[in-house]
């Protein structure tokens, strides 16, 4: 019974490619990030945030495999598509504005005084969304 249930999750195209649009995404964050900075992050690969965008790769592959599979016309990939369009609408308003405030804050923090009781605040995560061109370059790089 599990061996069926765990067969049938590999033959879901869908859940297969949006999994492995996520892998390659994440993986590649990892790479990137000895390119430019010559380190081993091994952070990167759970971490949120910064490009290339999971969210808006997983999304799309999953959008876009659910429409091969379904149908481009089925009620299924309108809820993928929508589902796609939120989520990276959200990467690059709620997130990105999220992001510039914690920059905001931590200059605020940073210029505080020494004995200040929020001078020794752990700074805020910054990179946390996407500019509209990074969402959109996501979306046609991970199409299946």
């Amino acid at each position: 019974m599990a061996t069926a249930a765990a067969a049938a999750l590999f033959v879901n195209y869908p859940l297969v490619a949006a999994l492995l649009a996520f892998a390659v995404a994440q993986s590649s964050k990892f790479f990137t990030t000895w390119y430019k900075d010559g380190r081993w992050d091994a952070r990167q690969f759970i971490a949120s945030g910064g490009m290339p965008s999971s969210h808006s790769a997983t999304v799309t592959a999953l959008a876009v495999a659910v429409g091969i599979q379904e149908g481009f016309r089925s009620a299924t990939f309108a809820t993928a598509l929508v589902f796609a369009c939120v989520v990276m609408h959200d990467a690059f308003g709620v997130r990105l504005h999220a992001g510039k405030q914690a920059e905001v804050l931590n200059q605020i923090v940073y210029e505080l005084p020494e004995e200040h009781p929020l001078s020794e605040t752990k700074p805020l995560r910054e990179i946390l969304g996407h500019t509209v061109p990074q969402v959109e370059l996501n979306a046609l790089y991970y199409l299946p």
